[in-house]
Order: C-alpha cells, then sequence, then structure tokens
C-alpha cells in the first residue's frame, strides 16, 4: 500500500487552494465592473484566472439540481426523497407532483470515481415517462472505519436491497461498472424466486466479458498482478476526515489515468474554453466548464472493492466463465425468467469496447428470444450511450419502449388513462375503433355468402 500518496496529495491541494481561492476573487471583482470587464484584455485576463481557478478537483458530491420536468407538455416540479440510507450509499427518488403511475426504474450509477451526478442528464430524460431511483453511493473518505468492509458482495447486496425497496415489477437500468454487480444481483434473485425481481434490466456499456475486443482499460488490469495494484494505486484516507485511515483507491488516481488516456483532447478542451472566453462567447465556454466541474468532482473507492472488481471481472473473468461468487452462492444468470433484458453498446466505446455488454445475452439463456434485445448505436462512445443528443433520440425510445413494453399490464393501462388530456382522448378512440372493428367482423361473418 501507498501510504504517502493521498497525504501527499491532500497536502498539495491545501497548498493550491489560496491560489484558486485569489483567482475566483480576481474574477468576481473584475465582473463587478462590466464595462472594463467587456474589454479584450479583461477577457484574456479573467480567461486566464479561470485556468487557475479550475486547476483542483472537489470531493463532495455536487446537486443533481433536477427541479422540474417535462411530462405530457406540463412542467412538473421535482423533489429528492430519501427512500433508503446505508453507511456507503442513499436510494434517492426523484419525486414528481404528479398523480399519473409511471413505470418505477432504479437507475444504478457507477461507483468509479465520479458521483452517481454524472448521470444527471440520463435522470432528467428518463423523469418524462419514468418514476426515477438512483444508488446514489457515499464517498469512502467519509465513511467511518466502524461502518465495516465495502467490497463485492457488499455492492450486490445493496443492488437488491435497493430493488426491493423500489417493489416488485420495478424495472433495472445500470451503466458501465455496475452491469456485472446488476447481473449477479438478478441472478440471485431469481434462483431465489424473490417476488421483487425486476420486470426489465438494462446493461449499457458495461464490462461482461472482457475477453471481448479489450481495449486500454482491460489492458492495463491485466499488465499487472493484483499485488501490484494493491501496493502502488492503494492509499489510506488522511486524517482530518471521518474516514481517516480507511483503505481506498483514491479518486484523484483514478481521475488522472482516465485523462492520460485522452490527454491531449482535454488540454484541447481547455484552449477552447480560455479561447472562447476570451473573445466574449460565454456559452461555449459555460459548457465546457460545466462538464469539467463535473468531471473534476471525484470520489474515493474502498480498496476491496477496487481490488475485487480487478480480479474477478477484468483479470479472472469470472462472470462469463460461470465461476463468479457473491459470498459462498454461484451466480448463475441462466435463472433468470422473468427479467426482460435489453443491452446496450457505443460503436467507439474505447473503455468498454463493442461486445463486452452483449455478452450478457447468452449468459441469461433462461429467457426466451423474444424477451432479449441489443442495440449498438453508431457514432458514439462511452459517454455518449447514457448521455447527449444520442442518447435522448435514439437510444432512450429504445430504452423507454422495453420498459414500457414489460410493465404489468394493469397498471401499463393506468399510466395511460392517469395521463390525461390527449391520451386518454386517443385511449378511448382506440378502443372505440377496436369495439367497432369486432363488431364489423361479426356482422360480416353473419351475412349470407352471394
Amino acid at each position: 500500500m501507498n501510504l504517502l500518496a493521498y497525504s501527499a496529495y491532500q497536502a498539495m491541494a491545501d497548498l493550491t487552494l489560496p491560489w484558486r481561492a485569489t483567482a475566483t476573487l480576481a474574477r468576481n471583482t473584475l465582473a463587478a465592473w462590466p464595462a472594463l470587464a467587456a474589454g479584450l484584455d479583461a477577457r484574456t485576463i479573467d480567461a486566464g484566472w479561470e485556468l487557475i481557478e479550475m486547476a483542483g478537483l472537489t470531493h463532495a458530491r455536487p446537486p443533481f439540481g433536477i427541479d422540474a420536468v417535462q411530462v405530457n407538455g406540463a412542467s412538473v416540479r421535482v423533489t429528492e426523497e430519501v427512500v433508503k440510507r446505508t453507511p456507503f450509499a442513499t436510494l434517492l427518488r426523484f419525486r414528481k407532483d404528479t398523480a399519473a403511475p409511471q413505470p418505477r426504474v432504479l437507475l444504478v450509477a457507477p461507483m468509479s470515481g465520479h458521483f452517481a451526478t454524472l448521470l444527471r442528464g440520463t435522470v432528467r430524460t428518463m423523469l418524462a415517462d419514468h418514476d426515477v431511483y438512483i444508488t446514489d453511493w457515499h464517498n469512502p473518505r467519509d465513511v467511518p472505519l466502524m461502518a465495516g468492509r465495502f467490497g463485492f458482495d457488499e455492492y450486490v447486496e445493496h443492488v437488491m436491497a435497493f430493488i426491493r425497496a423500489v417493489g416488485p415489477d420495478s424495472h433495472l437500468m445500470a451503466i458501465c461498472q455496475p452491469t456485472v454487480a446488476s447481473l449477479a444481483a438478478v441472478s440471485l434473485m431469481a434462483a431465489d424466486n424473490d417476488p421483487a425481481q425486476p420486470a426489465s434490466m438494462t446493461l449499457m456499456a458495461g464490462p461482461i466479458d472482457c475477453r471481448v475486443n479489450p481495449t486500454a482499460v482491460n489492458a492495463l488490469a491485466n499488465s499487472k498482478p493484483i499485488e501490484w495494484f494493491e501496493r502502488n494505486l492503494i492509499s489510506a484516507v488522511p486524517g482530518g476526515f471521518a474516514g481517516a485511515h480507511r483503505r481506498v483507491y483514491p479518486g484523484f488516481v483514478q481521475l488522472g489515468a482516465f485523462m492520460q488516456m485522452n490527454l491531449q483532447r482535454h488540454l484541447a478542451s481547455f484552449s477552447d474554453m480560455r479561447r472562447e472566453r476570451a473573445k466574449g462567447d460565454p456559452a461555449k465556454a459555460d459548457s465546457i466548464r460545466a462538464f469539467y466541474r463535473e468531471y473534476f468532482a471525484t470520489t474515493d473507492l474502498t480498496a476491496e472493492f477496487y481490488l475485487e472488481t480487478v480480479r474477478s471481472v477484468f483479470q479472472e473473468y469470472a462472470l462469463p466463465l460461470g465461476k463468479l461468487k457473491v459470498g459462498e452462492r454461484l451466480v448463475e444468470p441462466h435463472a433468470i425468467r422473468r427479467t426482460a433484458l435489453l443491452t446496450i453498446e457505443g460503436e467507439k466505446d474505447d473503455i468498454c469496447a463493442v461486445g463486452q455488454t452483449v455478452a450478457a445475452q447468452a449468459l441469461c439463456s433462461g429467457l426466451r428470444p423474444y424477451m432479449k434485445t441489443h442495440h449498438v448505436q453508431t457514432g458514439v462512445g462511452h459517454y455518449g450511450v447514457f448521455n447527449g443528443r444520442r442518447w435522448d433520440t435514439q437510444i432512450y425510445p429504445l430504452v423507454r419502449a422495453t420498459i414500457h413494453d414489460h410493465e404489468p399490464r394493469a397498471r401499463r393501462f393506468a399510466s395511460t388513462a392517469a395521463a390525461g388530456g390527449a391520451d386518454q382522448v386517443t385511449l378511448r378512440a382506440l378502443l372505440d375503433a377496436q369495439t367497432h372493428a369486432a363488431a364489423a367482423i361479426s356482422k360480416a361473418a353473419e351475412a349470407p355468402s352471394r
């Protein structure tokens, strides 16, 4: 274990804090003089201060900031509701001020160096047609040692507990890293004939079988023995935090690794932000800043969860080889018979390549063919699978159709009827048309042949 890494990072972060605070103060001072701030020189200086202001990470979860969404053409207020809480996670519901029942969806967020707010855009899109819950994972550096360990088994147990809390006939949607744990959770629930088994499961851009089209991430995981990862990447939370002395894989280390993979692209983005700010086009600069504000909000991973995931998922391929265990129980996806499966991949995904997620289709051999669907989205990378224009216009409609197709019939009818207005008119017109068609067919059958 690298005992000094986290303490050294924290010392450096503390030392640079005054510089970043000074940059913020300078920008605010400049903004207080609009006539001066509008000049080219002032904009150039402001753009430079902004880069200094952003030269640091935050370790607190940003707000989701979703106060309202459009439902059937009307703005509906959204409030966050805590449904269940453990030391390591909160099951958060985005409650809408509407009486219309909608499919309940548990969104399983990754625990991979970023907070669940990385899925803010995913949540916002889903909220129009669904009752959305999310796994809001806590930063381990804020979790006291007395809370115990949190490894892969505990992750799966959390997913199962949260599925039960959401209730029977809900829907599960896992993105990236938690696809493995989510498939394991549903498999165990199916083996137990648990009444809370989800009606559908959507797995997006996840490492179900990393033997297929290995990426740079997969190559890195297999380049060293697991002991190397523990010795070089694991550190201890320094004093002064609630989780002091907890062994973790620091979020700043993982963020550094991800940025290194696309360093030139990140440097170009910062250059673009500075240039756009200096020339007086704040919209594009603000968009880049918003992305990195979220990207630089990092969370640690517990050492046991990180090491167990690297070993079982990326090195031993335990799930596709039929060797994955949760506790003493073998995970058997072929036990799943009631939960429809949708797998989604991005054509240009350089983290979970095409072929890794669709492997779940073969593993879930107990499902009938009409309950399994796969989709490869052209033109998108990893993040484009669950965020952005193609997610909104091409991927989400498929997710929504899968979920609604596997809603219990009574609840699907109630949801449509409760939507009100045009939806009720359309439903009545459809029923009337069916009634008239049936009567016409019956009348024709009774008429004497000519």
